[in-house]
């Protein structure tokens, strides 16, 4: 007869959700701490330097900076995107974490090549509607 397969313990199950915590959040604490908006703190977008042009990442230390803020209004002007995924690794890290808590099983996380060709779609109609002036909200202000 087979023994009954107990839980790890609970120290044991958060060590992951606790070290991508921190893994996350060390860098965003200095995101915090140091302001993306005072000009010479970080080096300037290469797509922005080389071309004009907003990538879908520009904007995002700023829109982490006000999102540890509180500022939401400044972060979802800053960078929409990274704010609306922030709010999704946030949700997905809530359900990973009470998983371990729990002891239930962590939620999987798959991406199928048809969600890979729609993120890739959405990430160049952001890219290309934030350089236009129909999507001058989209874009990050200068500094």
């Amino acid at each position: 007869m087979n023994a009954p397969v107990l839980p790890a313990p609970l120290g044991r199950r958060m060590i992951r959700p606790l070290a991508a915590l921190v893994a996350v959040g060390l860098p965003t604490a200095y995101v915090a701490a140091v302001d993306p908006n005072a000009p010479g703190h970080y080096p300037t977008c290469p797509v922005l330097q080389a071309t004009g042009w907003f990538c879908p990442g520009c904007g995002g230390l700023r829109c982490v900076h006000a999102l540890a803020h509180g500022d939401l209004n400044a972060a979802g002007h800053d960078n929409l995107l990274v704010m609306v995924l922030a709010v999704a690794a946030a949700v997905f890290w809530l359900r990973w974490a009470w998983a371990a808590l729990t002891g239930g099983a962590p939620p999987r996380f798959a991406v199928t090549l048809p969600q890979t060709v729609l993120l890739a779609v959405l990430l160049a109609v952001f890219t290309v509607l934030r350089n236009l002036p129909a999507g001058a909200g989209l874009a990050p202000p200068l500094v």
